[in-house]
This record gives structure tokens, sequence and C-alpha cells, in this order.
């Protein structure tokens, strides 16, 4: 006879009692993470057969992420990809990098994209193209559409009339630019970021910026050298004060995240929200890069999250990060955009 962690008994070849015992731990929707944990590790320990161990495990799995519906987390790449690369040597977008942005406005796609020359201080400057079904893209004729100051990373959201572009700037520092049309912006100037008791925030980077809007607030997660993601609210966008003066998601402690993470879009679907960030383990050798990947995880409240069990979405190797979810009108279809743009579209078919 074999004891698993709840107490239930039941024999070796008795697959009646591994179903009943199954059902049992399965019972409870609320059932906690550190019961799960738990079984995970008695499974692996006790000398059950590969087949129902793998049984085992993807059933606890299904029930841990049952807050990650499948349609948000179970994406295959698409036949095109990349469906978006640098336009190469000689041109002023010889590559691309970070987080560029995706909307999809009734029957248009627009995405706005960071270009330069590939050099490290080479100005980083802002592209825009168009597509009508978010896979085949054509580049904007007068391209770059802003180029007075340094623009990456950015994230754009349309409110009252207006796109507002959260982007960062030079030396990592978040900035502000507006347009009515997407392709001429201004620039409002670098954001004013609090802390929670409205002093200013320690000098150095603040970059990744990402933006929410709802109920006349704005909430702007950002990062601070990829040590964590710190969230500031503002009503108008001209002073953003932390609701606490810590992360409210942290590196860790799985390898893909390990000790980097940086957040890059905000959903809301069926009732909660869902963030998409990407994550890191810094290497030990200095001259070596980082690997990044994209995780999702989701709260209540956007100040406490949780990560996926099932995170990174793609296998680190691949080294796909600065990942959007975008609703393409009947489901979600997954994009990475640093170094090129690549989509992954569902395995599971839902609507929201």
């Amino acid at each position: 006879m074999i004891r698993n962690p709840e107490g239930i008994l039941f024999g070796q070849s008795d697959v009646a009692g591994q179903a009943a015992c199954l059902g049992s731990l399965f019972s409870a929707r609320s059932l906690q993470q550190r019961h799960l944990i738990r079984f995970k590790k008695w499974l692996l320990q006790s000398r059950r057969s590969t087949a129902l161990i793998l049984f085992f495990l993807a059933a606890l799995n299904a029930h841990a992420d049952e807050d990650f519906p499948p349609e948000l987390t179970q994406f295959v790449p698409s036949e095109r990809n990349p469906i978006f690369t640098a336009a190469g040597p000689g041109h002023w977008d010889a590559k691309i990098r970070e987080r560029g942005w995706i909307l999809r406005e009734g029957d248009q796609w627009k995405m706005w994209y960071t270009g330069y020359d590939g050099t490290r201080p080479g100005q980083k400057m802002l592209g825009y193209a168009t597509s009508t079904d978010g896979l085949v893209w054509q580049r904007f004729p007068s391209n770059p559409i802003y180029s007075e100051h340094w623009v990456e990373d950015v994230c754009v959201i349309p409110h009252d009339g207006l796109y507002y572009m959260f982007a960062e700037g030079v030396e990592d520092r978040a900035q502000l630019l507006t347009s009515r049309d997407g392709i001429k912006w201004q620039r409002i100037g670098r954001l004013d970021v609090r802390l929670a008791n409205g002093e200013a925030i320690p000098d150095g980077p603040y970059g990744t910026p990402t933006a929410w809007f709802e109920n006349g607030q704005w909430n702007l997660f950002y990062e601070r050298g990829d040590r964590g993601i710190w969230l500031a609210r503002s009503s108008d966008t001209k002073i953003f004060t932390n609701v606490q003066d810590e992360p409210v998601m942290l590196p860790g402690p799985e390898n893909y995240d390990y000790n980097q993470i940086a957040m890059n879009q905000i959903i809301r679907h069926k009732g909660r929200y869902y963030a998409v960030y990407h994550g890191a383990r810094r290497p030990e050798d200095p001259t070596q890069s980082s690997l990044w990947s994209t995780g999702i995880a989701t709260s209540t409240d956007l100040i406490h999250w949780k990560k996926f069990a099932g995170n990174p979405l793609r296998p680190i190797a691949e080294n796909k990060s600065s990942g959007l979810l975008i609703y393409d009108g009947d489901r979600f279809r997954l994009y990475t955009m640093h170094n090129e743009v690549n989509a992954y579209l569902p395995k599971v078919v839902k609507t929201p």
C-alpha cells in the first residue's frame, strides 16, 4: 500500500484508488499551490510508472493553472515567422529592438517599432507599419515618424481622442509622447514618478513603462535595472505616485526569470488582469548575453500577482521577448517583438 501526502491509501496497481485519490485532490477549485507542489514532489520521488507520473502531473498542472485559460497560454508559431524584420544595412532601421506595440483598430492593424543603425549609441527612432491581417505588414513610406529624441520600448494607449505613448528615452528614463493620428508625435517629456510619500524616486533608470487606464486612473508599471516591477498611479499623467515602494512583481524563483524581469502589457480577460512580461537569468560570464523569454501572470487588483506555472510561453533557448497578447476579433495571438516580430497562433480557439 502507498500513502500519498493527503493520507489517502491505495495499492500500487489499484487504478480505481488512484483515480479516487486524484478526484479527491481536485474536488475543491481553491486547492492551494503548496499542496500541488508537495504532491508533485511525492509523485516524482515515489516509484511510479512513467506514464502514471505524466498523467498525474498533467492533471495537476491543468488544475493549478485554471486562472490561466488556454487561449492565453497555448500557442504555436505562425508558419510565416518572422512576420516583420529589420530592413538591413543602408536603411534607417538597419536593426530593430526592444518592445514595439501592436494595436488592432477595426479592420486595421497598427504597429510602432524602434529602428536604429545597429550600433549601441545609434539614435533609436520610431517607425510605423500597418496591416490588414496582423501578419503581412507594410512600412509607412515616411518612416521614421519620430527621430528628434531617443524612443524605444514603447507602449501605446488610445484614450479620449489621443494616442499616449509611454516609452524609454535616453539612459532608460521613461517618457511620454502624444499623437492625434498615431503618426505625428509630440514629446511631453520625462515621466515624473514619485515615492509613496511624494518624494522623487532615487535617480537612475526607470524603464519599460507599461500603462493601463481604468476608472479615471493611469496605472504605470516600470522596472529599475530589471530588478523588479513597480506600480505608480496618476489621474492626469503629470505626476505618478508609487502605490508602494516595494515591487509588485519580483524576478524568480524559476530559471526563466531568475534575476531579471520587466512588464510588457496589461490586458483584462474574464474578470481578471493579465500581465505579459519577460524575464531572464543573468549569465555568470559577463561576456555572455541573457536569454530572455516571455511569461504571463494574473491579478485581481494589479498589485498582487500570480505567475503561470507553465511559464515561459516559449522555450528559453528561443530568446523571444517583448511579448504582447492581441485579440484578432476571434481569438488571442501572441506576438514577440525583439529583435524581430514573430506571431504565435492559438492551439485552442476560444473567444473571450
